[in-house]
């Protein structure tokens, strides 16, 4: 993402960071001059959500050295890096990224559930079991993405249902899946787990992926009409 204006950051360009040998700080592919003091990841992370905060606008990604850093936590990083790149997006952008994340989010849990269907059957109860509760957290966290949302002006998803009403029923589905999952699992019964994983949990995360893939469209269709007004 490039912004259209450049950034007043005191930049100078031939006495940037990676020329004196130091960090290079790019947002939005514009550099960064940073202040003395900061120089450690969290120091530099933080400074670049101030300079986006005061732009209104929201950092939203960041990589170190190429690799990708989240932002929610402060990653482990070798004693040093030459490189860090991040860019941000308008706060309207936001419901559209948020369910962007949700989707690969989905994506990447039904392949692991996939994978977990045989696994569990290859190990004994108690490996089994612990496999399991690893796969709870990811299973919960498209749904945690998607409830940070509020209720969209762009209308229904589906079949008429509103986002609010299907956000529900996939949690009362998930905590269904999951009672049913833990029991198979205290019980030690691979197979039981096994069987809940295939017929129940992949079968509610396509569900899921498509809601969420029908709410992206509504959401980017808004946004597009929204954008076309304002032209």
């Amino acid at each position: 993402m490039m912004c259209s204006e450049v950034y007043n950051m005191d930049l100078n360009p031939s006495e940037s960071s990676l020329n004196r040998g130091e960090i290079e700080v790019m947002l939005d592919g514009l550099p960064v001059e940073l202040p003395a003091n900061r120089r450690t990841f969290a120091a530099i992370r933080s400074y670049l959500e101030m300079l986006t905060m005061e732009r209104q606008r929201i950092l939203h990604c960041i990589t170190v050295d190429g690799q990708p850093a989240g932002l929610g936590q402060f990653p482990a990083l070798p004693a040093t890096f030459a490189r860090v790149e991040a860019e941000s997006m308008d706060l309207e952008e936001m419901p559209l990224q948020l369910l962007k994340t949700a989707h690969l989010q989905a994506l990447a849990a039904r392949e692991t559930v996939e994978s977990a269907v045989t696994q569990v059957l290859i190990n004994n109860g108690d490996v089994a079991r612990e496999y399991w509760w690893d796969l709870v957290k990811e299973l919960k966290e498209p749904l945690l993405t998607i409830a940070l949302l509020q209720e969209h002006p762009g209308g229904t998803t589906t079949g008429g249902a509103a986002p609010a009403k299907l956000r529900k029923w996939q949690l009362q589905q998930l905590a269904s899946i999951i009672r049913t999952a833990d029991d198979a699992a205290g019980a030690g019964d691979t197979l039981a787990l096994s069987n809940t994983l295939e017929c129940r949990a992949l079968p509610w995360l396509d569900g899921l992926i498509e809601f969420i893939g029908l709410w992206q469209e509504t959401v980017a269709a808004g946004s597009r009409l929204a954008a076309s007004r304002k032209e």
